[in-house]
């Protein structure tokens, strides 16, 4: 299932999940990391941020400011498949104890804590490396998704034309 991307820029990010994905985005500017927020993914869900490293590595974030949903979000093990490195991005508030857990696989998982200003990585993500190919099909996707974006933030009526 693919989502047309200039219909999705933040549109599900809560105040707070935005916040948190800005001192994100302020982190990874630092460190020439580029990221768009909202991506959608040829599995069906939405990666709250996806970017690529300097390196060329995909990367995947998923923010999480609220405790129930972090508990119960069962669905994130799908966005494995999609990138080199995954990152849970959690609001600064949230405790952190159950990040340890085996149900979050830490070793698979990085952990960054934001806030609308800035953030720090307190687990670095390790890196698993995606199939070449698979790879340029997700930086592909990533790079057609923001050109839409951009033409679509230009002329809202371009969006009409053209594929997803």
């Amino acid at each position: 299932m693919d989502i047309p991307p200039d219909s999705l820029t933040t549109g599900s990010l809560t105040p707070d999940a935005l916040a948190v994905a800005r001192g994100i985005g302020r982190l990874f500017a630092r460190n020439d990391i580029w990221c768009m927020a909202e991506m959608p993914l040829r599995n069906g869900r939405r990666a709250d941020l996806m970017g690529i490293d300097a390196k060329g590595q995909v990367i995947i974030v998923e923010i999480k400011v609220a405790r129930a949903d972090l508990m119960g979000d069962g669905k994130w093990t799908d966005y494995l498949d999609h990138c080199d490195r995954f990152f849970w991005g959690l609001a600064s508030h949230l405790d952190r104890a159950c990040m340890e857990s085996e149900a979050f696989r830490p070793n698979q998982c990085g952990l960054i804590v934001a806030d609308g200003y800035d953030a720090e990585i307190l687990r670095p993500a390790p890196l698993m490396p995606l199939a070449p190919a698979r790879r340029k099909v997700e930086v592909e996707r990533l790079a057609r998704a923001a050109l839409r974006r951009q033409a679509v933030a230009m002329d809202p009526r371009i969006g009409q034309w053209g594929g997803a």
